[in-house]
């Protein structure tokens, strides 16, 4: 069972009710997200579960995916197929604030549960729809996912390797971005909502959402006239001599320091590297001395000169090292759920949220809440 809240800055949205009809990741993140800041949501899914709870190793139920993404839900399964379990739907709608669905355009419609049929028994609902290219445009109806999404972007192309291909990121990184501006514009939505006096249909998408994380990109291949120049060279992943670091740079006086901190003074001195501009024009020739010394000795013993020069750098962290990392366990940054057949479930906090997060429910297994919900849940 979720818990129940009193409205507060812990719990926002507390006495909030949500239908999420999302499966995958970025749907559901927006439901989660919600949840998370003290709202109801109901979990609807198909007989057969949501298709994320397949994706990856299973536990019971669940996968990664979806033990995360579905914290602090209920679960309801609902076989859409069936007239009366589309009558179910639309009463649980009409008593909803917010509907949240990423079906393909169109099928909500056809199924006589999208916004222009729900918003005359609900004015005052809020509608957010996810999809891979929008709502409408030549390609709103093409299939989509979170590496699409990435590719379509620009995103993967940006994100070149050293072996000279562009790389998707390796994490569901669109998916995430995109439930993410979903609770945004949610939660503006509901805010107007109160001046205003009624709903809206949100339209969000994957491509869009990637995008937008790309910020200034766009203008500098614009203004450059195609592939801009390398900035803060040299910054970048160096392998020392028992793992990896990341060091960057954003003043020249920062670049002065840290060939000190590499016993490199001459590398300061070279007229070719005299700046950002001109270490851009001789990046990989610059990079390559850096990585002889930074072979040389430990990452602790790199980190400790670099941080005594005041040089911006840390070492990369895998996962499992981040959980463990001492300041992560002092800030409390991430997050355990128990959750029955699968065990610890880890995930960060998310940045903003209260310390309910900590206490929302785990994940629910297909169908664990239908009775409790069509016996009297908002109805």
């Amino acid at each position: 069972m979720t818990k129940s809240y009193q409205p507060s800055h812990e719990a926002p949205f507390s006495g909030l009710r949500v239908l999420d009809f999302g499966q995958g990741v970025a749907s559901p993140y927006a439901g989660y997200l919600l949840a998370a800041n003290g709202a109801d949501v109901i979990k609807v899914e198909p007989p057969e579960g949501d298709w994320s709870r397949r994706l990856g190793t299973t536990y019971g139920n669940q996968s990664a995916l979806s033990a995360v993404y579905n914290r602090g839900k209920r679960s309801l399964v609902l076989d859409l197929k069936q007239p009366e379990a589309i009558q179910a739907a639309r009463r649980l709608a009409a008593a909803a604030d917010v509907v949240i669905e990423g079906f393909r355009p169109g099928v909500m419609d056809r199924l006589g549960l999208g916004y222009d049929a729900l918003s005359k028994d609900n004015p005052r609902l809020i509608y957010l729809s996810i999809s891979g290219f929008g709502q409408t445009g030549p390609y709103a109806q093409r299939p989509c996912s979170d590496s699409v999404a990435q590719a379509f972007s620009g995103l993967v192309a940006v994100n070149v390797g050293a072996d000279g291909v562009p790389h998707r990121v390796g994490a569901t990184l669109s998916d995430v971005c995109t439930g993410l501006y979903g609770f945004q514009a949610v939660a503006t939505a509901l805010f107007a909502r109160t001046t205003v006096g009624k709903g809206r249909r949100l339209d969000i998408n994957l491509t869009q959402s990637t995008a937008a994380l790309l910020g200034h990109k766009f203008a500098e291949y614009s203004l450059e006239g195609g592939t801009p120049r390398l900035l803060n060279v040299p910054a970048g992943s160096y392998r020392t001599s028992d793992g990896w670091l990341m060091v960057t740079l954003v003043t020249e006086a920062q670049y002065v320091r840290l060939c000190s901190a590499l016993s490199r003074e001459d590398l300061a001195k070279e007229p070719r590297y005299a700046n950002f501009s001109l270490r851009s024009d001789c990046a990989e020739e610059l990079a390559a001395e850096l990585r002889k010394v930074f072979a040389t000795d430990t990452t602790d013993s790199w980190l400790a000169r670099l941080h005594a020069a005041d040089i911006i750098a840390d070492r990369i962290l895998n996962p499992s090292e981040w959980l463990a990392n001492e300041h992560v366990l002092a800030t409390g940054a991430a997050v355990k759920t128990d959750t029955r057949r699968v065990g610890a479930v880890f995930a960060a906090r998310t940045p903003g949220t209260a310390d309910i997060e900590a206490l929302l429910c785990p994940a629910p297994d297909i169908g664990q809440d239908s009775q409790s919900i069509l016996s009297g849940a908002w109805l």
